[in-house]
């Protein structure tokens, strides 16, 4: 089984990838935060800085694109494969209000015939390998027949299945029996991917489907960092080992920030997640919100680590996840 990291925009940028992979091996693929080109042909700086390989040398990345329009997406595609990359990612999963608005990601779901178009000009165009990361449709689950009919249509590299439909965004339970159409009925490989928070989760998805590619996890990744090198080697996370990569984490962005305030803004991104190991979350989560400079923050970090036991896993608060 592979194990692949779901984007997550704002978190899981470069800089979190090569420290999350130096402190916690395991993850096989890592998947950036969408490229959004635009019909300018050229990457915003922060894009650019995000794909170049040398700021990826040792971890495996797959680039994720957003658009809706194929001519941008073979153009960002040609300059990734430039730089050395053999496979893209679709995104037709993203639920955001705004993304969806304009037509793209899982508002693509909305408009089969234009999907339609849309896949035969990339992938008569694209000489890279293009995996498609879906929901199961824009507003009731049952729009997924139709969806999975279209794209098995084409030589999807793997297909990941959010099995969500994008109203449903992250906040009710995943619709398993829909995953289960796709998993009888896809003519692709595939990748689970939703809720996915301890190693139980995994262990259970991977039984109820034995014929997965991988799973992908995101948000239960980032609130247990350690997940997937406890199943793969049983190490089980040590508070001094997430003191380290927090402490690390911080310093980097401080360095490619060079703004205490948005490095530190950056870090509560990832407190949202990880809070939910620790007893006491809304002390902690208060003490966090108050802070607005280095000092105050560090102050509310250490109390974290000092003074809150690890949660069991029972009773980790699946809303922040």
């Amino acid at each position: 089984m592979r194990y692949d990291f779901a984007p997550l925009e704002g978190i899981t940028g470069h800089i979190y990838r090569n420290l999350h992979h130096r402190f916690f091996p395991g993850v096989d693929q890592y998947y950036t935060p969408f490229l959004s080109p635009t019909m300018h042909h050229k990457f915003t700086g922060s894009e650019l800085q995000d794909i170049l390989p040398e700021h990826n040398k040792d971890v495996f990345i797959v680039p994720q694109i957003l658009t809706k329009s194929a001519a941008d997406f073979s153009w960002a595609a040609g300059e990734l494969e430039a730089m050395g990359y053999n496979q893209v990612n679709l995104n037709l999963g993203c639920p955001s209000g705004t993304v969806v608005a304009k037509g793209k990601g899982a508002g693509m779901l909305a408009n089969l015939p234009a999907l339609e178009v849309f896949l035969n000009e990339i992938f008569e165009k694209c000489s890279l390998k293009i995996s498609v990361k879906t929901r199961l449709g824009k507003n009731e689950p049952e729009e997924f027949q139709a969806v999975l009919e279209l794209l098995n249509r084409y030589p999807i590299y793997e297909l990941i299945v959010h099995p969500r439909v994008q109203k449903d965004f992250y906040k009710y339970p995943v619709r398993i029996e829909f995953f289960r159409k796709a998993a009888k009925n896809s003519k692709n490989p595939l990748c689970y991917n939703g809720d996915l928070k301890t190693s139980a989760d995994c262990a259970q998805t991977a039984e109820q489907f034995p014929h997965l590619r991988s799973l992908m996890l995101g948000r239960g990744l980032v609130a247990n960092p350690n997940l997937v090198t406890e199943m793969k080697y049983g190490t089980i996370l040590q508070k001094d080992t997430l003191h380290e990569f927090h402490d690390c984490l911080l310093a980097a962005y401080r360095e490619a920030f060079q703004n205490d305030r948005n490095a530190i803004c950056r870090m509560k991104e990832c407190w949202q997640y990880m809070l939910s190991l620790f007893e006491n979350q809304e002390k902690a989560a208060k003490a966090l919100r108050k802070a607005v400079d280095l000092g105050s923050y560090q102050a509310a970090v250490s109390k974290i680590f000092q003074e809150r036991p690890f949660l069991s896993i029972d009773k980790r608060s699946p809303e922040r996840l």
